[in-house]
């Protein structure tokens, strides 16, 4: 009996030493406020028309930015997605995101400045009020970018490792980047720039309103140099006025069905040649002037700041 009641009440004692389990644990943490560098363990939820402003964090899991959300992030590291809902924006310096970078339909805006993430993704606008943006300075993004609604402006050394699409955005202009795969801009409500950047794969430009201008001395901005092409490039269908200046093209030059017909510059190097409409049909070319190009990062600026803001009116998040 004394052995049998020593074995019980060792089992009693082990007992208490073991902590409790809890039914279910928070798989979600949620964050309205500040945060620095801890760990976050789960999955990181910005909630509807609240701010998140986080230095040095690391989250483990997921991300969401619920509808009106801000989640701004210097020197962090992401593992999982970043999902961002309607009127929702995300802004991410110096930060790492494992996955990719979806914006919603009607999302306010990406800007990436000096940081890594996988695909990013803008949804169509659709029925929304909000036209998105994406901006990036310096950015890597592993994977491809596609885009169908709002400004786009990939600038300031960004690395792109896939392709780019565009489709029905406002406008969508490259500077000083890198694309690894193709370049397709199609439908854009104020067309076009390319300048001192490097485009690997096909590059196709068609139906865009406003005009294409790949490299300098074009009427939409202004830029010190053109680009290298590593296959074919075509630019058609186009109003508001096509000029290509200072590339080399690797392939084809294809500028036909333009409104006014492409001008052509002769300090281009282009090694399989030039098609471009017959005199006659240039000659009925109808003149249209392009309007100057108008980026305005400011948008995301102003978001950024007031963001931060709020967050710091909440106080330290919860993290």
């Amino acid at each position: 009996m004394r052995k049998r009641l020593s074995l019980v009440v060792a089992a009693g004692v082990l007992a208490g030493l073991t902590p409790a389990i809890p039914a279910s644990a928070a798989l979600v943490t949620h964050c309205i406020g500040t945060g620095g560098a801890v760990t976050v363990p789960n999955d990181l939820y910005v909630p509807a028309g609240e701010s998140c402003s986080l230095t040095g964090t690391i989250v483990t899991g997921n991300v969401s930015v619920a509808a009106g959300g801000n989640l701004v992030i210097a020197g962090g590291k992401l593992a999982g997605d970043v999902r961002i809902a309607g009127n929702g924006y995300f802004d991410a310096a110096g930060t790492e995101v494992s996955g990719p970078v979806v914006l919603a339909a009607g999302g306010y805006g990406i800007y990436l400045r000096d940081a890594e993430t996988g695909a990013v993704t803008v949804r169509p606008k659709g029925a929304t009020t909000v036209d998105s943006f994406l901006f990036t300075e310096a950015a890597t993004v592993t994977g491809s970018v596609n885009v169908q609604a709002g400004e786009v402006r990939i600038g300031e050394n960004t690395s792109i490792s896939g392709s780019v699409a565009s489709t029905g955005t406002y406008y969508t202009d490259v500077h000083d980047s890198f694309i690894d795969g193709a370049l397709s801009v199609l439908n854009s409500g104020t067309g076009s720039v390319v300048c001192g950047s490097s485009v690997r794969g096909k590059a196709t430009f068609a139906g865009n309103l406003g005009g294409v201008q790949l490299g300098p001395n074009g009427p939409l901005d202004s830029c010190a140099s053109g680009g290298f092409w590593g296959n074919n490039v075509s630019v058609t269908a186009t109003t508001g006025g096509v000029t290509v200046d200072d590339n080399i093209i690797d392939g084809t030059l294809t500028a036909t069905g333009n409104t006014p017909a492409a001008t052509v510059a002769g300090n281009n190097r282009i090694r399989r040649g030039v098609v471009t409409d017959p005199p006659a049909a240039a000659a009925r070319s109808a003149a249209r002037t392009a309007a100057p190009r108008t980026d305005d990062t400011g948008k995301a600026d102003e978001r950024r700041t007031d963001a931060v803001q709020d967050a710091t009116a909440a106080g330290p998040a919860d993290l």
